[in-house]
């Protein structure tokens, strides 16, 4: 079959033809139609994070089945389907309380294994894991909701708490940060964007966000902690860090009124990973920390039903739809982020 590869860290990756996987007695092999191009692919190209080499990368993916394991029960071949990007074992205690996301033994196409920038890809615990698409979800829209959209759901809905006529403040408006301006405007929250692209935020507005903020304004006087504190009245009730820096992580946590709500979700690596958070203040006003990672599969029937019936737009995030012998340029493009410009999403025939 043909697939992505890189044999190192930092080699252009290209199509090669390798050997198609081995289905595992409690999986599927998927024949892919559409995966997205994530930053996470990116960083475990350059090495941050530890994959074998050589490598196949792609975590965000949609397409047919087309072979179904002897242990599976749920599936057969033709069925559309998705997946997260985290696949729970399907027999620890995580799993079976329906927090595959946080399971420690999960495996992670493009990470643990061979991805899906491949015309075929292997997946385990199929009956825990896979996710059935509605007819009316096209595969180039299901493959964007992978990584940064279904993260930014479950984000403001299980750890947010969202309600309507709450302020949300979301730092970082890349992939991860206009899913979650799209998710929270449609959830009925007065949204708050903050980054230091005019692009990003242009695009922040275009899906929802009722306040900009330029992170990097010279004229603005004021932090931006205390900036959307004013322009909220006294402090966003949720705010999220969607880029992952120790500057935006103080800053989330800074910008929300009391027993307000922080929800963690753009990775600090390395040093960056402890940053100095105010805990005094966390104390003091009794505000709450969360992390969020990703989002098990049966929590996909409610973003999926918003999405069925034009609530959430997730297509609109999608900036350029190539093919697969483009997808290796596309990947070490990230070394140049455009703001603003969309998601790219690699659709297979």
């Amino acid at each position: 079959m043909r697939a992505v590869v890189y044999p190192d860290h930092g080699v252009l990756p290209e199509v090669a033809e390798v050997p198609p996987p081995r289905c595992p007695d409690d999986g599927v092999v998927v024949a892919v139609r559409a995966t997205g191009v994530c930053r996470s692919d990116w960083h475990a190209w350059k090495g941050h994070d530890p994959v074998p080499l050589p490598h196949v990368p792609g975590h965000e993916l949609a397409g047919v089945v087309a072979e179904v394991g002897p242990d599976v029960r749920r599936w057969s071949v033709g069925d559309r389907v998705t997946v997260p990007f985290v696949c729970g074992c399907g027999q620890c205690a995580w799993c079976a309380a329906g927090e595959a996301q946080v399971c420690p033994r999960q495996t992670q196409p493009g990470f643990t294994g061979p991805g899906s920038f491949a015309e075929l890809v292997a997946l385990h615990a199929a009956d825990l894991n896979l996710v059935r698409l509605p007819d009316a979800v096209d595969f180039v829209t299901a493959a964007s909701l992978g990584c940064r959209f279904a993260t930014a759901f479950r984000a403001l809905t299980a750890h947010g708490s969202v309600e309507p006529g709450s302020w949300l403040a979301v730092h970082g408006c890349g992939g991860v940060g206009l899913s979650a301006v799209m998710v929270g405007a449609a959830l009925g929250a007065r949204v708050v964007a903050v980054d230091v692209s005019p692009a990003a935020l242009g695009r922040a507005r275009e899906v929802g966000a009722e306040v900009l903020l330029d992170a990097r304004d010279p004229g603005a006087g004021t932090d931006v902690a205390e900036r959307v504190r004013d322009v909220t009245g006294g402090g966003a009730h949720v705010s999220l860090d969607a880029l992952g820096s120790p500057a935006t992580a103080v800053a989330s946590v800074m910008s929300l009124r009391r027993r307000g709500r922080h929800v963690q979700v753009g990775l600090l690596l390395g040093e960056a990973s402890t940053p100095p958070l105010p805990m005094d203040r966390v104390v003091a006003q009794e505000l709450e920390v969360y992390g969020s990672h990703g989002m098990a599969a049966h929590e996909y029937p409610a973003m999926l039903a918003l999405i069925e019936d034009g609530t959430l737009r997730p297509e609109l995030l999608v900036g350029e739809v190539i093919d697969l012998e483009a997808a290796g340029a596309a990947l070490a493009a990230m070394d140049r982020p455009r703001a603003g410009s969309g998601m790219t999403v690699v659709s297979l025939p």
